[in-house]
């Protein structure tokens, strides 16, 4: 493990950034980043690039209006990919639009962030602006930060309770998703956020699905929530289980 650095974003910013080499090194990087832990973690996954304007228009005020106010509220951590695209560029801006102050860690191979003497590549993207702190681990593909992802959270809960939320999704959300059921957190997919959240909506409706969405509702983990009926339920649900009681591992 390295020491904490500062890496440029952009628009002028910076942010606290970690190299780790193995899971085992997540805890004393949490310390050197001064991430003090228990505390509620939410993470936050689903669409990147691939997800389309409307889809990202629809969701724009479900993390404004309720995910980054919640997080703040609470005193929690959020965890996602870190980069400026899709649900990470969301609570990203969410975040600095509400003044938001609650640590939003990105978790980013750091094959795909150009440091030193690398020049950026066409499938780089950058990372994303309003992040307080990334953590870059081993790879070079998109999806090796799965279940990265899925570690640090439960690093930073330290016993507390943690959620992750899934908004929209493609493949590598199938990915990160199973990795929080491996962690045993809860999931909850916002239906009518488009693309897997929808499918996996639709399996606990009972209608038929693709055999890995029936195998994560199969978990009884995951639930869905309606983004178009009102906001208060999600606000609720996820208030129940941060301010619930810690789990004894």
């Amino acid at each position: 493990m390295e020491k904490p650095f500062k890496i440029a974003v952009s628009n002028g910013l910076t942010a606290t950034a970690i190299k780790v080499h193995s899971p085992e090194e997540l805890s004393a990087a949490m310390g050197e980043l001064e991430l003090q832990s228990p505390r509620p973690t939410l993470v936050v996954v689903g669409g990147a690039s691939k997800m389309s304007e409307a889809d990202l228009n629809r969701v724009r005020s479900l993390f404004v209006k309720v995910l980054a106010p919640l997080v703040e509220e609470l005193g929690a951590f959020v965890v996602d990919g870190g980069t400026d695209a899709g649900v990470m560029q969301t609570i990203g801006q969410a975040r600095a639009q509400i003044g938001g102050t609650f640590p939003l860690i990105g978790v980013t191979p750091v094959g795909k962030v150009p440091l030193g003497d690398r020049f950026p590549t066409s499938e780089d993207t950058g990372l994303e602006p309003n992040h307080s702190h990334f953590v870059l681990i081993p790879g070079s593909n998109w999806g090796d930060e799965s279940p990265w992802i899925a570690r640090v959270a439960t690093v930073l809960a330290s016993g507390a309770p943690s959620l992750a939320v899934l908004v929209n999704g493609g493949e590598i959300s199938k990915k990160d998703v199973a990795e929080s059921l491996k962690a045993n957190r809860r999931v909850i997919a916002i239906a009518g956020s488009g693309r897997l959240a929808d499918r996996i909506a639709a399996a606990l409706r009972g209608e038929a699905a693709e055999d890995i969405v029936q195998e994560l509702v199969a978990s009884g983990l995951v639930q869905a929530i309606d983004m178009n009926e009102s906001f208060d339920r999600l606000s609720r649900e996820i208030k129940e289980i941060f301010e619930g009681e810690p789990r004894k591992c």
